[in-house]
């Protein structure tokens, strides 16, 4: 019986859970969903399920708080990362890279 790989996707955690993971407060992850900075999965009931991939994006919010940034620069940043990696995946390759 083979294990299915594990989808970074997938919401598993709640909001305790992902907080400790992450060194983070309650309050604070409610506030950068508030900002739009990170959109938790929802249970049918309303409960927020963090995956992977949303533990990645608070410790890389938490590393621009530290850098100095307020909450409006780290969403600039995120937007701007984010338009980056959609083009270089969509561009392919550039002229003389390898």
């Amino acid at each position: 019986m083979t294990v299915p790989a594990p989808d970074d996707d997938r919401g598993v955690y709640g909001i305790s859970v992902a907080a400790g993971l992450v060194g983070m407060g309650v309050q604070n992850l409610r506030l950068y969903e508030a900002r739009g900075l990170l959109e938790p999965q929802r249970t049918d009931g309303g409960t927020r399920r963090y995956s992977a991939n949303d533990l990645d994006r608070l410790r890389r919010i938490g590393d621009l708080l530290a850098a100095g940034l307020n909450l409006a620069g780290i969403g600039m940043v995120l937007h701007l990362e984010a338009e980056n990696a959609r083009l270089r995946g969509t561009q392919g390759p550039r002229p003389g890279s390898r």
